[in-house]
């Protein structure tokens, strides 16, 4: 019972508030200009709840701004220019730019889906890998450590020396010198070339 009593009384109070609302004699909200009764510094915890974090605070730097009912001189007077701009075309005219405006805003639209899609197979293309690794690993082996490459020599390599290049009879001499080693005892006939220079027999000190 103390509910519905409760309830029946704001019940009745709306009800007499909204008659005197809509009675003649009451003049309209939206005439009326709301005059701040309490200015503060300090920081404000309720309006902070209900302006959501926007207003910390109601001083009179921010009274202004928030209490204003109408722009500022400058936008007011562009607002009234662009009315009366407005008021002068045709409507034929009117919308004939309105045409050529949304045709403007799709084909710019259709561009940009276009440069969209376009990138992104362009990222696609670059994410796709274009070579072998185990290739790459098999090439740079052989390269480095002579991995997988045959020892084997073709035929005739080592004997057919051409005579026009300089210094050939030097190179196969120095070679075939390399190969002979040098026993004790041996003739001093026999002594073999390195590199161009003659071996010393055993025993005998060395000259370059």
């Amino acid at each position: 019972p103390s509910v519905l009593d409760s309830f029946a009384l704001l019940s009745g109070q709306l009800n007499t508030l909204n008659k005197v609302l809509k009675h003649e004699k009451t003049p309209l909200l939206r005439n009326q200009v709301i005059i701040p009764l309490v200015l503060s510094p300090d920081r404000d915890e309720e309006i902070m709840r209900q302006t959501e974090g926007r207003v910390p605070v109601f001083s009179h730097e921010v009274v202004p701004d928030h209490l204003r009912t109408k722009p500022d001189p400058e936008v007011e007077e562009q607002e009234k220019q662009l009315i009366t701009d407005a008021a002068r075309i045709s409507p034929d005219a009117a919308q004939k730019q309105i045409q050529s405006l949304n045709k403007m805003c799709s084909n710019l639209l259709e561009k940009i889906s276009k440069e969209e899609r376009e990138s992104e197979s362009g990222g696609l293309r670059q994410n796709k890998q274009t070579f072998n690794p185990a290739d790459t690993n098999a090439l740079v082996a052989a390269v480095a450590f002579g991995k997988g490459l045959s020892n084997r020599r073709p035929p005739g390599s080592g004997a057919s020396v051409q005579s026009g290049q300089p210094g050939a009879g030097a190179i196969i001499a120095g070679a075939s010198g390399m190969q002979q080693v040098p026993m004790a005892g041996a003739p001093a006939q026999q002594q073999p070339m390195l590199a161009g220079v003659q071996m010393a027999p055993a025993g005998q000190p060395g000259k370059v």
